[in-house]
């Protein structure tokens, strides 16, 4: 009967230990901190690991003045951009010919204004969507 007292009074105490414990609020934040674009001569893919894509996967309209707007994390075009990809030269989808590394120059020869013998086959909207290609 000792032993069945001494359970009894354990249990109330937890319980009013339990009741007595303060509340504590979790406070969560997310950051996500992307750093700076990779500097490829010709574009990024715009999905991690964000490696540089080849002359011919972006279409002209994804350069102003020779410059990248951007894809992914750092697209900094217009809300409702939409520009033409060759998917052909997707990683994502088999492409393993040659690409640029981060930190490479574009070729003079290869102008990003209008890139040669452009075949796109795909838009997307900037941020990593395929769109219907519909402005």
């Amino acid at each position: 009967m000792n032993g069945f007292k001494y359970l009894a009074i354990a249990a109330v105490a937890a319980i009013c230990l339990t009741v007595a414990a303060p509340k504590i609020e979790a406070q969560v934040n997310v950051g996500i901190s992307v750093g700076a674009a990779p500097d490829c001569p010709y574009g990024y893919y715009d999905y991690a690991p964000y490696a540089c894509s080849p002359y011919g996967y972006y279409g002209p309209e994804w350069f102003s003045g020779g410059a990248f707007i951007g894809a992914g994390s750092w697209f900094h075009g217009p809300d409702n951009f939409q520009g033409h990809v060759n998917n052909r030269f997707d990683a994502q989808r088999g492409y393993r010919g040659a690409r640029p590394n981060v930190g490479d120059k574009p070729e003079p020869s290869k102008r990003l204004d209008k890139v040669s013998h452009f075949k796109g086959n795909e838009m997307r909207d900037g941020r990593g969507h395929v769109s219907t290609g519909k402005r």
